[in-house]
């Protein structure tokens, strides 16, 4: 092992692959801080470039250039409310509010630092723990994923600031979205009124974009004569009292850290998932509940632990089964493949040194992120001294382009725009889009795997808690259903008259 330790030191502290890494980093970076664009999006840009590398600088670009994309969706989100990627998107409004009282600096420091901290969580999850988490995760059928969507779909209700009936509403309002195209089970296309396009479903990403990007250039349009103090203001030192901030929010951290490796280390779960599910729990055990959704730290601490641990944890699966974490590590098994470094447990007696490489890369990542996000930072002064007519045409091209990219066609765009425009009219009377954007991403989970596990147990329910962990779940998510509708009910009675 220490040999095997000794190579993988010795290829990634190479000068070129340090500058790879270096390269992709701020490549990262940047893609990440422009709203519309996605890890994802850098990530599959990035693989025609490692057709020419060694297997341990392509495995370095990417892994690099992904931490730093996923961080970097926090700096639109507190300046103009509109998350650089989805894995932001579930403590935007959090880290906005903060910004409008002039606490700026906090949000985007406890951004910088708990995504670098929670980065090395997950990372040393992944060194210590792959085998073992990664064969838990193997052993989840459908009936497991049924109600981990369950679960995840009840957030919905802890997202929804003072109106859970508003909050329901807009999470039917998302499952509706994702039944559009074809059946998990039948193979029937639903809802696409006779277009070719529509057979694929609603695409996340533009989605994504046009609720919450295209809603606030809409807001912005309509404002946009007004001085906005978001535009104005001024980035000071991001480090500064980050250390009480750690004293009292250390409990958040390592929950929000443990909530992201295990959610990472489940096949096709993902940052966007562990964030808003971290979110959710942050709210549900907070002391100050009621702070949440006004510019509030806490919820921000925890969800963004969360989903830079979710990046380590996701290759785990990945590297140990050769199943994907989430749509990045997708990727990063076809360059496995193409660098004949076969995903697997024959991966880690055949190759250790490059084993031993990727986890050197991903703590040197993690580690660039502070240096690299800081002056990322400090450059985003210049988009907030943009008057907004300049500023939010920027924005809208860029909007355009993510979502042409993702689609390949002008459907991507209309996609944004229609759903733009329905995200600006919710958010105008108090509907909150957090649970539609849930209810999109987790709205297929839910419908197919419980298509399919009642087709694998011929309609009978009670399969649905035979097995132990789906048992588990299956309890936990039905008492925290009868929890919510119970403390509603009690609620809605009568003060007793005096």
């Amino acid at each position: 092992m220490s040999n095997a330790i000794l190579q993988a030191f010795s290829l990634v502290f190479d000068p070129y692959v340090l500058w790879v890494c270096l390269a992709s980093a701020v490549f990262g970076m940047f893609v990440g801080a422009m709203p519309g664009l996605t890890a994802t999006m850098a990530t599959a840009l990035l693989v025609p470039v490692t057709f020419f590398m060694d297997p341990v600088p392509a495995i370095g670009a990417i892994v690099t250039a992904t931490a730093m994309a996923i961080f970097a969706g926090d700096i639109p989100a507190a300046m103009m409310r509109i998350p650089g990627t989805p894995a932001s998107a579930a403590y935007a409004d959090e880290s906005y509010l903060m910004g409008r009282k002039g606490l700026i600096d906090r949000a985007l420091g406890a951004n910088l630092v708990f995504s670098a901290v929670g980065g090395l969580f997950g990372v040393a999850i992944l060194i210590v723990a792959a085998p073992m988490l990664a064969e838990v995760a193997l052993n989840f059928s459908s009936f497991e994923y049924f109600w981990l969507a369950g679960l995840g779909l009840t957030c919905a209700t802890f997202i929804a600031q003072a109106d859970p009936l508003k909050g329901f509403i807009s999470l039917l309002l998302g499952l509706a979205i994702a039944t559009i195209g074809i059946d998990p089970a039948a193979g029937h296309p639903r809802f696409t009124f006779g277009s070719v396009e529509l057979l694929q479903g609603i695409s996340f990403i533009p989605a994504m974009i046009g609720l919450f990007a295209i809603s606030e250039l809409l807001r912005g349009v309509v404002t946009i004569g007004q001085a906005g103090e978001m535009l104005v203001q001024q980035v000071g030192n991001v480090f500064r009292g980050i250390g009480s901030v750690w004293r009292k929010y250390w409990r958040n951290f390592l929950r929000g850290s443990l909530i992201g490796t295990g959610i990472g280390a489940l096949p096709g779960a993902g940052a966007d998932i562990a964030a808003w599910i971290s979110y959710a729990v942050s709210k549900r055990f907070s002391k100050e509940p009621e702070k949440y959704g006004t510019g509030h730290l806490e919820g921000i601490v925890e969800a963004t632990s969360a989903n830079n641990a979710s990046v380590g944890a996701a290759w785990i699966p990945a590297l140990v089964f050769g199943i994907p974490g989430d749509s990045i590590t997708a990727i990063v098994i076809g360059v496995l493949y193409m660098k004949n470094m076969n995903p697997g447990p024959s991966v880690f007696l055949q190759n250790p040194q490059l084993i031993y490489a990727v986890f050197t890369i991903f703590i040197l990542a993690n580690l660039l992120m502070l240096p690299i996000g800081w002056t990322a930072i400090k450059l985003a002064k210049l988009t907030l001294r943009t008057p907004r007519n300049i500023l939010l045409p920027i924005i809208l091209l860029f909007c355009i382009v993510g979502a042409f990219a993702m689609t390949n066609s002008v459907y991507g765009i209309i996609i944004m725009l229609c759903l733009g425009i329905l995200g600006w009219l919710l958010e105008e009377n108090g509907f909150p889009i957090g649970p539609v954007i849930l209810g999109m991403v987790l709205g297929e989970l839910f419908e197919q795997n419980f298509m399919t596990s009642m087709i694998k147990s011929d309609g009978s329910l009670l399969a649905f808690f035979e097995r132990p962990i789906a048992g588990t779940l299956g309890v936990l998510t039905l008492a925290l259903w009868a929890y919510m509708l119970t403390r509603n009910l009690w609620k809605r009675q009568p003060a007793p008259q005096g």
